[in-house]
């Protein structure tokens, strides 16, 4: 999404997905605060509730959520709207922005309904912790992202972060590939290994041993049965653990 909106010199716009998520903090609200400061300047001036009334609901006292954002946007160039982790949003939520996607209209009961005169380019992502509903699936081109290759996850460890010995970043990266082959309830991602190799880094470590993974090893394992799996099965047989400390240089 972020590469999307910079090749078409747009905005990216970024909604957020957790559990709990509903239209009002994904669409609009209107400012509180703000509205009743205006109520009590407007008494002083003995203007009448109708005249009140008439800006009190107007945009200016409009807080734009990233939805209602990326439709106003499109009226001038369309934005990229990135929807990310969708499956950590509850399924009535998923339901009302599939309605939303497939209007790009939004209504306003105070203001009136505002539609998008360009279609933003939306990207929503998923990291499959609970299935996306057929509906919306059938309304996206789908794209599955891999665990990267040796040779693109060394490359990437090398591109973020200056500095690291070749060497070390070989280990870092031929240790992780080995890794995501265990049967883990998480596999380590792209987003592990960078932490992990910045941690060691700030330790001034240039190479991997048994101590240091030992020792860090919660950098890349999130899950307790996995680090304990790791630790006590993995790690005790001799063979497996000597395929760890390999590099493909």
């Amino acid at each position: 999404a972020i590469v999307m909106a910079k090749i078409f010199e747009t905005e990216l716009i970024r909604l957020q997905c957790y559990e709990g998520l509903d239209a009002t903090s994904a669409l609009y609200e209107w400012n509180y605060p703000k509205q009743l400061l205006y109520i009590r300047l407007e008494e002083k001036e003995r203007r009448t509730k109708e005249e009140i009334e008439k800006v009190l609901f107007s945009e200016q006292f409009l807080i734009k959520r990233p939805l209602l954002e990326a439709i106003v946007k499109a009226d001038h160039k369309a934005p990229v709207l990135l929807i990310d982790e969708i499956d950590r949003s509850d399924e009535e939520f998923e339901a009302f922005l599939l309605e939303v996607l497939s209007d790009f209209q939004i209504t306003i009961p105070e203001i009136g309904t505002i539609r998008a005169r360009n279609r933003p380019l939306v990207v929503v992502t998923s990291n499959r912790t609970r299935d996306v509903h057929d509906a919306l699936k059938r309304r996206c081109l789908y794209h599955w992202i891999d665990y990267p290759s040796f040779e693109k996850e060394y490359n990437i460890i090398l591109a973020r972060l200056p500095g690291i010995d070749e060497r070390f970043a070989q280990q870092v990266a031929a240790f992780m590939q080995q890794l995501r082959h265990e049967d883990l309830l998480k596999r380590p991602g792209v987003s592990e290994t960078l932490d992990w190799a910045r941690a060691l880094m700030e330790m001034h470590r240039d190479y991997l041993d048994e101590e240091v993974v030992m020792e860090t090893i919660g950098c890349i394992l999130k899950y307790q049965e996995d680090i304990q799996k790791f630790r006590e099965e993995i790690w005790k047989d001799h063979e497996k653990r000597a395929t760890y400390f390999s590099s493909r240089g």
